[in-house]
């Protein structure tokens, strides 16, 4: 509605805040669920494609440095889906969106199994994980911190911490998809929230939140949009509350003239 009066789009139009969803929750959410649907304990365990293949450094950093471009890049999976794999010594760390009711998962004592239950590629699973697993690095395991504990198979992408062989039984694999929050395109303001066209402000319309663009290109940071809508909603307002006193005042002075 604001394009259609002139406002300038501006943004990364092409990218998204996103997450790793549910792969069976339903295309509108569930209030009472709410966000349980994500899947955010990846960093600790492996993530695979249909295929059987890893497609991302699962340990590249904290998962809120991570989490919204790892659930865009599920979008170029096939099926746009993508699998998270656990064993008995991560399985207790997992957070509890993991154990809401009806979640999409399986539970095997082999990978081959796990792959069948999850319809993955078995084949290729298990040699991703063997390749996976001879690739590991001794060191502490520790899931607070940058650990260093790494592992590089050949023909994968590294996982460049809290790297554990997924090889103790009882394993469980979590199916998920892209969940969209918010495009990283929207409107183009000011300072003071005022949205812009393409050489002047629109009088009377400001925007904060994800209505705006320009914020976040390729990544986001946990909780950044929840700051900038604090800032940019707060001048927004105080800004907009000058407008209109300001519009009140010239009001008054015409009615007394």
């Amino acid at each position: 509605m604001a394009m259609d009066i002139g406002a300038r789009a501006h943004g990364h139009w092409s990218s998204c805040h996103a997450v790793a969803w549910d792969l069976m929750a339903p295309d509108t959410g569930d209030r009472e669920i709410g966000d349980l649907f994500q899947k955010h304990s990846y960093p600790i365990g492996l993530i695979v494609n249909r295929d059987g293949k890893r497609f991302v450094d699962e340990g590249a950093d904290f998962r809120n440095y991570t989490y919204a471009k790892y659930g865009r890049e599920i979008l170029n999976q096939p099926g746009r889906q993508a699998f998270q794999l656990f064993d008995k010594k991560t399985i207790p760390l997992l957070r509890d969106e993991y154990r809401m009711k009806g979640v999409t998962k399986a539970r095997a004592d082999t990978i081959e199994r796990l792959a069948a239950e999850l319809l993955i590629d078995p084949i290729a699973l298990k040699a991703t994980v063997d390749a996976y697993n001879a690739s590991v690095k001794d060191g502490k395991f520790e899931p607070s911190i940058i650990d260093g504990k790494s592992a590089h198979p050949a023909g994968q992408p590294p996982k460049s911490n809290w790297a554990l062989r997924l090889d103790e039984p009882p394993y469980e694999g979590y199916a998920v998809t892209c969940g969209i929050t918010f495009t990283f395109g929207g409107l183009r303001i000011d300072q003071d929230g005022r949205v812009q066209t393409e050489d002047a402000a629109i009088p009377g319309l400001y925007a904060a939140g994800e209505l705006v663009g320009g914020l976040f290109y390729f990544n986001y940071a946990g909780g950044s949009g929840l700051m900038a809508g604090a800032v940019f909603g707060r001048r927004a307002g105080v800004a907009a509350a000058r407008e209109a006193l300001e519009s009140k005042q010239v009001e008054g002075v015409r009615s007394s003239r």
